[in-house]
């Protein structure tokens, strides 16, 4: 269906430049722009190979090992219904170091384990658990320092300072965070109130 309306966007803009006149602005647009996504993805690429790189020396030196086994009570008290040598802790912890460090491409393969992880264990595959529910509002929350996408977008354009984001984006993930796991407790304790009714 997308890419349907892909297609009718195209066929219409085509069609309107034609009929409006504009072929000529609509060509040379179409190649600035081409020009524009092959440099945003250049320096994309830059940041991101720096950071993944990162996050495979912390993996292998077993720095990510130290630091689950360090949060790992508190990852407890987030999700109570997990035992503390759940294996699901540690795909849970990963994944919330890569977004930390603003590598949404390198968390969401331990984002997938992790809810693997947590299927497993579900009594009723077709309803989620409270650790799943938990998990999926920490992820679209993703705690983040270093937002990468948006400092290479600035880099790219030329921003005089592309770190100055960093604080204000930490920030606002921290409240957004809280927000979440604030909201997933509420739910979850109306939802409990209305099952015992």
């Amino acid at each position: 269906m997308v890419n349907l309306i892909w297609i009718a966007m195209i066929v219409v803009g085509i069609v309107y430049s034609m009929w409006n006149g504009t072929v000529s602005e609509v060509n040379t647009a179409m190649f600035d722009a081409s020009t524009q996504a092959v440099e945003l993805v250049i320096g994309f690429v830059a940041v991101f190979t720096f950071w993944l790189g990162m996050m495979e020396i912390a993996n292998q030196s077993g720095l990510l090992d130290k630091l689950t086994k360090l949060t790992r009570p508190l990852l407890v008290k987030i999700f109570p219904e997990l035992s503390p040598k759940d294996p699901a802790l540690g795909f849970i912890m990963s994944n919330i170091t890569a977004n930390f460090f603003g590598l949404g491409n390198a968390a969401t393969p331990f984002g997938l384990k992790a809810m693997s992880a947590l299927q497993a264990n579900n009594p009723n595959p077709h309803v989620p658990t409270r650790s799943m529910v938990t998990f999926l509002c920490l992820n679209t929350a993703a705690l983040t320092l270093f937002p990468t996408t948006v400092i290479s977008l600035r880099m790219t354009h030329g921003a005089i300072e592309p770190m100055d984001i960093v604080i204000p984006a930490f920030l606002a993930t921290c409240c957004s965070c809280l927000v979440a796991l604030t909201l997933d407790r509420i739910f979850y304790f109306f939802t409990i109130k209305k099952r015992r009714r």
